[in-house]
């Protein structure tokens, strides 16, 4: 034993995972990654690699054992790990399903068993559908989408645990985090890796609808924070909204990034603002968003070569990439 405290990160080679691993480190935990690595990237976690309080496993978290010895002694999980976006959950519902509901079960099972002080869930503020806003933690649920529901199921067997097993959980629903390392590949769907990549290549920005719809955009650092003052808080058994609590519009981040734009059908269950009422999160748990949305731009742009790689969408590649989306979400 170290004597150092132990946390366990699951998907910690993704987007916030990775930032997670970072903070924990910085705070002198002795950290645990567990990921399959399909949609994280070992490149994530390149600048901690040589930490010696850093264990990487590789694995999917639907074959994790209740008894894993990545659990040993660990104080506290928290779990990123899954499948996002909206396009592949409508055309493969099963895979989320299996992924975010299953799989969190397994990771409540290893914590469960191996006496966790506390276990931290990543959830979605996709729960709220097309929410009335500023949205509080009580407002009705109604997922629009096979993505939206796997997250919320699965913060349902968390809330379950925790009456049932006593197991102490807390659960954030996340609006929309952004941030270096910001998923760069995958199905269309990521609006900064979208916009960048445009940037780079002098493209013009592919802007849904007429660009005044608002996110409740939220640096990741930020983000991370929260989750670490939810593990060490003493609550237990409680959901909170994590977002700035300050909506800013697509047309506007178009005009900090800098370029011209091309306007999009507007996509069907896209709520038209997404605004998270954070007052429970600050009174609880103490906690605020630092970083401005300006700023979080300008540390993006100061990083917009990590998007060279990234794939460059267009009206006609973006068009084929949502096919299945007005197909199926066109009845809401």
């Amino acid at each position: 034993m170290t004597g150092k405290s132990i946390a366990v990160v699951t998907g910690g080679a993704g987007f916030i995972g990775s930032h997670m691993v970072d903070l924990l480190l910085k705070k002198n935990f002795v950290v645990r990654v567990i990921d399959n690595f399909t949609g994280g990237h070992e490149k994530n976690l390149k600048q901690n690699i040589n930490n010696t309080n850093l264990e990487i496993e590789k694995l999917d978290i639907i074959n994790l054992e209740n008894h894993n010895k990545i659990f040993n002694n660990v104080s506290y999980v928290f779990h990123f790990a899954g499948i996002g976006d909206i396009v592949p959950s409508i055309e493969r519902p099963a895979d989320y399903l299996h992924s975010n509901v299953f799989g969190t079960v397994k990771v409540l099972e290893a914590s469960r068993y191996n006496f966790v002080k506390k276990f931290v869930y990543a959830a979605s503020s996709s729960c709220y559908g097309l929410a009335d806003t500023p949205t509080d933690e009580n407002h009705p649920i109604k997922p629009e989408y096979p993505y939206a529901l796997s997250k919320y199921q699965g913060e349902e067997c968390c809330m379950h645990w925790h009456k049932v097993y006593n197991l102490p959980v807390i659960s954030l629903r996340i609006f929309n985090a952004y941030g270096v390392r910001v998923r760069t590949t995958g199905v269309y769907g990521a609006v900064f890796g979208v916009f960048l990549k445009q940037k780079l290549e002098n493209k013009k920005f592919t802007v849904v609808g007429n660009g005044l719809q608002k996110r409740d955009f939220l640096y990741v650092t930020d983000a991370v924070k929260a989750f670490l003052k939810a593990a060490e808080s003493k609550f237990s058994g409680r959901i909170y909204n994590l977002g700035a609590g300050n909506p800013q519009s697509i047309k506007y981040l178009t005009e900090l990034i800098g370029g011209d734009n091309i306007y999009l059908p507007t996509r069907p269950g896209e709520p038209q603002c997404t605004w998270a009422n954070i007052s429970k999160i600050k009174k609880d748990l103490n906690w605020k968003p630092l970083i401005t949305f300006e700023d979080g731009v300008k540390i993006m742009m100061d990083d917009i070569l990590s998007w060279q790689d990234a794939p460059l969408w267009d009206v006609d590649s973006i068009e084929i990439a949502t096919k299945t989306w007005f197909k199926f979400m066109d009845k809401i």
